[in-house]
């Protein structure tokens, strides 16, 4: 899918909703899509084991960067509810989307924002960060800022955790994050999909 297609402040395609019926971490979710959004059809395998095996702190605050229609923070939300978990998406429709599903799962301790990566966020710190990087929007242009500001955006101690495919970018993200933090771990690993992790030291 072309970077054409989500990652862009309003996509072009007929806002057509559909309905998606999952499991994750033992727990059932209802998430409504449409297209013109990441994985319209179907929970993606990446974003699917991220959300199966992400790290997540009982409290503070987390932020799902890149949010689509929310699935990753939605499910830290409802997993830890001492948890504040800020949500960021420059598609316009997959807030809006975030938002119905936060409220269709009943999940209330969540902030949705919209904007390019960090720059709607102001200057809140977060314990954790996750994403499943837009790889196809660009590696220079996306996901490499969105590594180094984690830097700038983790507590002492905290964690980013992001899913790649290994056959599509995967050497170059891990190199970006032993670069920026010193060092990296593989979380989880399935289906051609690995689950990255650093510390903030």
């Amino acid at each position: 899918m072309s970077s054409s297609h989500y990652f862009s402040n309003r996509p072009t395609a007929e806002d057509r909703r559909g309905l998606i019926r999952t499991t994750l971490r033992g727990k059932q979710y209802d998430f409504i899509t449409s297209r013109g959004v990441f994985s319209s059809k179907r929970v993606d395998n990446g974003t699917r084991l991220l959300a199966e095996s992400m790290v997540l702190p009982e409290e503070g605050r987390l932020l799902d960067m890149g949010c689509g229609i929310g699935i990753l923070g939605i499910v830290a939300a409802r997993e830890m509810l001492g948890l504040e978990v800020v949500m960021t998406d420059i598609n316009q429709r997959a807030v809006e989307l975030t938002r119905l599903n936060a409220k269709r799962n009943k999940i209330t301790n969540i902030i949705v924002h919209e904007g390019f990566l960090y720059e709607p966020l102001g200057g809140a710190m977060f314990d954790t960060i996750v994403s499943n990087p837009p790889i196809s929007a660009g590696m220079r242009k996306v996901v490499f800022p969105l590594v180094q500001g984690a830097k700038e955006r983790l507590v002492e101690g905290g964690t980013l955790q992001l899913v790649i495919q290994s056959q599509k970018g995967g050497k170059m993200l891990a190199r970006a994050m032993d670069e920026t933090f010193g060092e990296h771990t593989v979380l989880a690993r399935k289906s051609g999909y690995r689950v990255l992790f650093a510390n903030s030291r």
